[in-house]
């Protein structure tokens, strides 16, 4: 385990609100994150975020985007494997019923495809990484 790691564990803490993640990687290593451990690293970090957030204003830009959601909880995936090249980049053109990703659950692989013609505009999670049902994944501008 290293700081990246452990960093990645605490990114999922805070991005799924909880309150505390075990985790164990042999009998040589375990770790526990708690909630209440990343609030003061939350508070250090808001003047930089402030600052930041005043020197670029920050516009909604979902108006008028089609936002895909994860079908169900698993693991979102980028493509069919480690070897195969992303199934969409932002900027790709996409029409209805192209495979976006997969989202595995219980080794099942589950294609997440588009219901509209567009432009990819953002992909909101890194492959490889959880979500939840109903949690948005991916942006498309309708053409």
């Amino acid at each position: 385990m290293n700081f990246e790691n452990i960093e990645k564990l605490a990114e999922i803490l805070d991005k799924y609100n909880l309150s505390e993640i075990d985790y164990t990687e042999s009998d040589a290593f375990s770790i526990t994150l708690k909630g209440a451990v990343a609030a003061p690293v939350q508070a250090m970090a808001a003047p930089v975020a402030q600052a930041a957030s005043a020197a670029a204003p920050v516009v909604n830009s979902d108006e008028g985007l089609h936002i895909v959601t994860s079908e169900l909880v698993g693991t979102f995936y980028a493509s069919a494997s480690p070897d195969s090249a992303a199934y969409i980049k932002v900027g790709d053109e996409v029409t209805v019923d192209s495979t976006l990703c997969i989202v595995e659950a219980m080794k099942v692989m589950n294609e997440i495809k588009s219901e509209v013609n567009g432009t990819v505009v953002e992909i909101l999670v890194d492959n490889g990484t959880p979500v939840e049902y109903g949690q948005a994944i991916i942006k498309i501008k309708p053409s």
